[in-house]
């Protein structure tokens, strides 16, 4: 077969697989090739690569190929899959049925936090080094062996009593709302398993890792995403981390750990009594931040969080409890501080950077603080995003001592933005939708895919943007994020988690049809037809029953607060 790479034509013989030709150009790459793509169509390696007939067959047109390396989101995410199915059979085969659970929580930093309990009580902390030595060094045996994960295809109800044989009750609840009639199930060794995504070719591609004890647990840290073939950082977020703990405790606490957990409620008709829940949950919480802020005497909240986080809606539910403890809120947004147009710096592109610290006017925003603060009368401008510039139009303000200043934006936890402020008179919150809620023990829903289809969702209704612009444009919101927004993460005074364990499975009833729009021409389509298979997990959930003041409407629409 004759496929098209790098522009070039490359001739590929019969039964020949992706594995045998990414080896022949690894060299071309500055990190491991973990998987291969035909168009939008995504490979594992040790797949046969198709003839024009059956691309023909599958609706794919184009058979250009290219590869993807582990610095990719999709090949990292490989990567990631491929240690923990590692570690999971390491901890089988070190432990045995000594395990009463073994459970991927969530991702903290570079590393993945599992939890571990033994059915004499103990838990990972009580792991002895020599223990964690042998864990690890079953996992280099596999490396070392380049033991191949094996995916068969069998039929879903086949798949159903081989879970429910080996004690896996989550996937067992998870693959009786399945659609499809057959499921991919990964072997390594003696060791089966079932994995949301594609795996890569062998143990081998999987050789930097490190295992640590923390929290009752165990962290298996990984490679850095950016720079793959380094190990990353030990040192975790803490304050993230007890945020993520404290609201999984609560997600197990009230029956839903897990999507499978979830559908049931939902099936049983319980679907309300979790939105109620969640939304109380949320309300308490806010209520605890408004309270510490009036007992600290705090005059300024700086507010930041990555997008789709629900800042706007929180801002609003916060200024409501700020009232109900004798609190005034004021809100200011730093958008209205950009500096003139003219004098915005540009990024390497050539294009106006306007994500950058230096497109606010930080001396103006540090002067306007303060005077507010001593009490005295600040014409606060409004920002004209056509004209470029500042106007003035006689938002005049002056607070009291029981008046504080909501600041929301994206620079609102780095103090460079507020270096003439006092940290007594700052109380940093930072925002994000923290998803506790695991498709089952062994597979994680990524934070970001959370809010990708908020604002996805968003896009559509208040600026009419297809999910195929959406999608473009992600990657350049991540990118913003990590620079501007999660350095500064553990600053903040707390943490507030704005993800409820019910959300996807109303979003999905928005989602689905934008998603459906793009058509496997485009370059979107892979990350399209991704989103389509997690969301297939969820049953869908109206959205009368959520409440009109919840965070999830600043997405969904039929909000009670001016936000779009």
């Amino acid at each position: 077969m004759i496929l098209k790479y790098k522009g070039a034509d490359m001739l590929t013989e019969p039964g020949e697989t992706f594995l045998s030709v990414a080896l022949k150009r690894q060299n071309e790459y500055d990190a491991p090739i973990i998987l291969a793509k035909i168009g939008q169509r995504i490979f594992e390696l040790n797949k046969e690569i198709p003839d024009d007939a059956a691309l023909a067959r599958s609706g794919y047109k184009s058979a250009e190929l290219s590869f993807i390396t582990t610095r990719d989101r999709d090949g990292h995410k490989t990567y990631e899959r491929g240690a923990t199915m590692m570690f999971l059979r390491a901890m089988t085969h070190v432990f045995g049925k000594w395990i009463s659970q073994l459970k991927l929580e969530y991702a903290v930093g570079e590393a993945l936090f599992f939890t571990v309990r033994f059915k004499d009580g103990t838990n990972g902390d009580d792991i002895t080094d020599d223990k964690l030595a042998e864990i690890i060094s079953t996992m280099h045996r596999y490396v070392k062996e380049d033991e191949k994960f094996v995916k068969t295809k069998i039929p879903t109800l086949e798949a159903v009593e081989l879970f429910r044989r080996h004690g896996m009750a989550d996937k067992e609840r998870l693959f009786h709302y399945r659609r499809a009639t057959t499921t991919n199930v990964y072997r390594l060794g003696n060791y089966c398993d079932y994995y949301y995504g594609y795996m890569p070719p062998s143990a081998g591609y999987i050789d930097i890792f490190d295992i640590e004890r923390a929290h009752g647990g165990l962290l298996l840290f990984l490679p850095y995403h950016n720079r793959p073939t380094e190990p990353g950082r030990k040192e975790i977020p803490e304050k993230l981390f007890a945020t993520m703990h404290t609201s999984t405790v609560w997600g197990d606490n009230i029956g839903v750990p897990t999507v499978g957990a979830l559908n049931d409620a939902i099936s049983r008709g319980d679907g309300r009594n979790i939105i109620l829940s969640c939304e109380a949950y949320q309300e308490h919480k806010i209520g605890q931040i408004a309270k510490q802020i009036k007992e600290e005497n705090r005059r300024i909240i700086m507010i930041a969080g990555p997008s789709s986080s629900g800042k706007t809606s929180f801002s609003h539910r916060l200024s409501i409890q700020l009232k109900n403890v004798g609190l005034t809120a004021h809100p200011i947004a730093c958008d209205n501080y950009y500096v003139e147009r003219s004098k915005t710096p540009k990024d390497e592109n050539g294009e106006y950077d306007f994500e950058c610290l230096e497109a606010l006017d930080v001396p103006l925003f540090n002067d306007h603080m303060t005077k507010l603060l001593k009490g005295e009368t600040v014409d606060l401008p409004t920002f004209d995003f056509k004209k470029g510039i500042a106007e003035y139009n006689g938002n005049l303000l002056k607070i009291n001592k029981n008046d504080v200043l909501v600041i929301e934006g994206i620079h609102g936890l780095n103090d460079k933005l507020s270096y003439a402020i006092s940290p007594d008179d700052k109380f940093k919150i930072y925002i994000s939708a923290v998803t506790s809620l695991n498709i089952d023990e062994h597979n994680r829903i990524p934070t970001t895919d959370n809010r990708e289809i908020r604002r996805m969702v968003r896009d559509a209704r208040t600026r009419g943007f297809s999910a195929k612009e959406t999608i473009s444009r992600w990657q350049a919101v991540r990118h913003g994020e990590k620079n501007h927004i999660f350095p500064f993460q553990e600053d903040a005074n707390v943490m507030f988690n704005s993800a409820s364990l019910y959300e996807l499975a109303v979003l999905k009833t928005f989602a689905e049809p934008l998603l459906f729009a793009i058509t496997p021409d485009e370059p979107e389509y892979t990350e399209a037809k991704r989103l389509l298979r997690f969301l297939d997990y969820f049953l869908g959930l109206s959205c009368e029953d959520v409440p009109r003041n919840s965070l999830i409407r600043e997405f969904i629409g039929g909000s009670v607060f001016p936000v779009g």
